[in-house]
């Protein structure tokens, strides 16, 4: 904590924030000073293409695009709506629907800090809102993109999406293609040492991987029974296949291929209506139905040794909502509503070693949850300066197992939230924040799974309970120069049956709760414009976190971290738009080396990713016309990971050896070619 606020002391000094305006600086709502509006005239020397070039343009703004994984709608969402509503989808991306809504449509952005009467905040102290124009818009945009690697690999990826736009009335679609690889096609090493430091083997390592996806989406909405009605779509194919192949050069052992592969079929339909109640009342109803099915099929081989492992599972979702809004005054808004899902997944997995059937625990499963939630809120603003918003939901679950296990749990958990936000002068504000969340049971978890790759396999648990954590927050929020901004976060979490890994009957290992923790977080992130120090139309953004966190270990009984939490991170991205935007260049460099420990039941693992540095440059030789090229990865970084592995559980079992691995995925060049008719 004392970085952190030594080094947020540092840049406030540093800094001279004298508060005078710039050109094309936000607009304060005279109303309520919380919320900043941009004009397109803000945007308008870096001609952005599309909304979510305009989001990434916000100072002190950082797109988050939601859990699409969490189950249910509301735990779900990003922190930017359109027109005041979030999307009605969850399978289609905040990112890629901001992508297919170009720049020209967009009317102006409102940055809500802290909360605004009748506007939905997603459980978010700051969201960004995309009003759109009322006017006719219709727009066809096709992109030719392809990530070039050095062996002369190609990654092409092809979108097209055309709509038309007139005040509520809108009609979209959109299509997309690719193939291409990650960083799991490289090369590497791998290498042993026994207890005593003394090197036991040495292995190159050859990654191998490809994905192909094939994605569309299409929605439609219209005035419709005294209200907006929307409804949208989407269907998408995946399937990735991997390999790894261990040499061995040194020292006992033999070499080792382990492949795996994947097939994924998604579908989604959702609907939303919303219909004004009267002057200050609005009813919003919200359905949405997905269902998914995945097939995996992992194997290794060394020597005469073969293992086998199988997976094949059914996933879906039924979501209703309802949400009614009175907004009494400009001081004063109400909501209430509730909402009730339905997910299950029905799932069996197969594993065998050289053709010999091992059982497994809860191997084939079917878990299904009916989940509840009833909700209130409201919002209070008694002056410009000063804003409250309190909420409390109640959620109640069943998850029922049937299959290998057949159980049934209720959990019902009360979740409050409080946050006050204080903006005593122009460029200064405070927002503090208390909330009780609950997370999700990963349904995965519940079944059996393995990684081939390090002959590990775990069991599932059916005697899962969620995570409770209470959030206690701190943000001081300081704006200067137009378009900078710095921000103060301190953040403190309390955690009740953390979830984590725990020993099963049979020597397998489970996901478990391991019981209660806690977390301490300090951040300092600024976005610093250069046109003062030079450099017009130039914008640098830095952010530096940290992390300490405790936990009782469940094998040795001490505190240790809580698993995969990163101590220290850190990001620097600089970009400069020169000739009102028809020229641009930048970088981001992800300056922290990524730290986050593992603890498991025979083996503790340390992963550590040095940095990702990404170097751009655009020209817009028209407006309806973009080219960019992007050298990705550009300091060819390297993923390494230590792995010390116990002979038994690790309290009591002696160090059978230490392992270090290493990769390297190669730079890449991505070449995008936009055009827009």
């Amino acid at each position: 904590m004392t970085r952190a606020l030594l080094l947020a002391t540092t840049i406030f000094v540093a800094a001279p924030f004298t508060a005078a305006a710039q050109s094309g600086a936000p607009a304060v709502d005279a109303a309520q000073q919380g919320v900043l509006v941009f004009e397109p005239a803000f945007f308008a020397e870096s001609s952005p293409d599309t909304a979510l070039d305009m989001i990434g343009r916000l100072p002190g703004f950082g797109l988050d695009t939601g859990d699409t994984d969490t189950r249910g709608f509301a735990g779900a969402a990003g922190n930017v709506l359109i027109d005041g509503d979030r999307p009605s989808s969850k399978s289609d991306s905040l990112d890629g629907i901001l992508r297919r809504i170009s720049a020209a449509s967009v009317e102006r952005i409102e940055l809500i800090r802290g909360g605004a009467p009748g506007i939905d905040m997603q459980g978010r102290s700051v969201v960004a809102n995309v009003v759109l124009k009322r006017t006719v818009q219709i727009e066809t945009v096709l992109e030719a993109n392809s990530y070039v690697y050095p062996d002369g690999a190609l990654g092409p990826l092809l979108q097209a999406s055309w709509s038309r736009r007139e005040g509520e009335n809108q009609l979209e679609a959109s299509l997309s293609a690719t193939t291409d690889r990650t960083d799991g096609t490289g090369d590497g090493y791998r290498r042993r040492y026994n207890a005593a430091g003394v090197p036991i083997q040495t292995a190159d390592l050859d990654l191998w991987d490809r994905f192909r996806n094939v994605r569309g989406t299409a929605a439609w909405q219209g005035l419709t029974g005294g209200g907006r009605f929307r409804v949208n779509g989407v269907l998408g194919w995946n399937k990735a296949e991997n390999s790894i192949d261990t040499l061995i050069r040194s020292g006992t052992g033999q070499n080792e291929r382990v492949e795996n592969e994947g097939d994924e079929v998604e579908a989604e339909l959702g609907v939303n209506w919303t219909r004004a109640l009267g002057e200050r009342t609005e009813l919003e109803l919200t359905g949405l139905q997905r269902y998914e099915v995945d097939t995996d099929e992992s194997r290794s081989f060394s020597g005469q040794n073969r293992v086998a492992f199988g997976g094949e599972g059914t996933a879906g979702e039924t979501i209703g909502r309802a949400v009614l809004r009175f907004r009494q005054s400009d001081r004063w808004a109400f909501e209430g509503g509730g909402e009730t899902a339905y997910n299950f997944l029905d799932s069996t997995t197969t594993y065998a070693e050289n053709g010999v059937p091992i059982p497994l625990p809860s191997a084939s499963v079917k878990v299904e949850e009916l989940r509840g939630e009833v909700f209130g809120q409201t919002t209070w603003r008694p002056s410009p300066t000063f804003t409250a918003e309190a909420a409390l939901r109640v959620e109640v679950s069943e998850i029922r197992q049937s299959g290998d296990s057949d159980r049934a749990e209720t959990f019902v958990y009360p979740k409050p939230r409080l946050q006050l936000t204080w903006t005593p002068v122009a460029d200064h504000q405070l927002r503090l924040r208390v909330e009780r969340t609950v997370g999700q049971l990963d349904f995965e978890d519940f079944v059996a799974s393995a990684d081939v790759d390090l002959n590990q396999v775990e069991g599932g648990n059916p005697e899962l309970e969620p995570t409770k954590l209470w959030t206690y927050e701190a943000v001081y929020e300081r704006r200067f120069w137009g378009e900078g901004a710095l921000t103060v976060t301190l953040r403190r979490y309390q955690f009740e049956d953390i979830i984590d890994v725990i020993p099963l009957s049979g020597g397998f290992e489970a996901v478990g709760n391991i019981g209660d923790g806690w977390s301490n977080q300090q951040q300092v992130a600024v976005t610093l414009p250069m046109d003062r120090l030079g450099l017009s139309n130039a914008r640098l953004q830095a952010r530096v976190s940290f992390d300490q966190s405790g936990v009782t270990d469940p094998l040795t009984g001490q505190d240790r971290r809580i698993s995969g939490r990163i101590q220290f991170g850190c990001g620097v991205s600089f970009n400069q738009d020169l000739r009102g935007g028809r020229w641009s260049y930048g970088f981001d460099h992800g300056c922290n080396l990524d730290d986050p420990v593992q603890y498991r039941i025979r083996e503790v693992r340390y992963i550590e990713e040095e940095p990702f540095v990404t170097v751009y440059g655009q020209w817009k030789p028209r407006p309806d016309l973009t080219l960019r090229l992007d050298l990705g990865n550009a300091t060819d970084r390297e993923s390494r990971r230590e792995r010390f592995v116990h002979t038994g559980p690790r309290n009591t079992a002696p160090l059978s050896f230490r392992e270090e691995r290493g990769t390297r995925m190669s730079p890449w060049l991505f070449v995008q070619v936009r055009k827009t008719f």
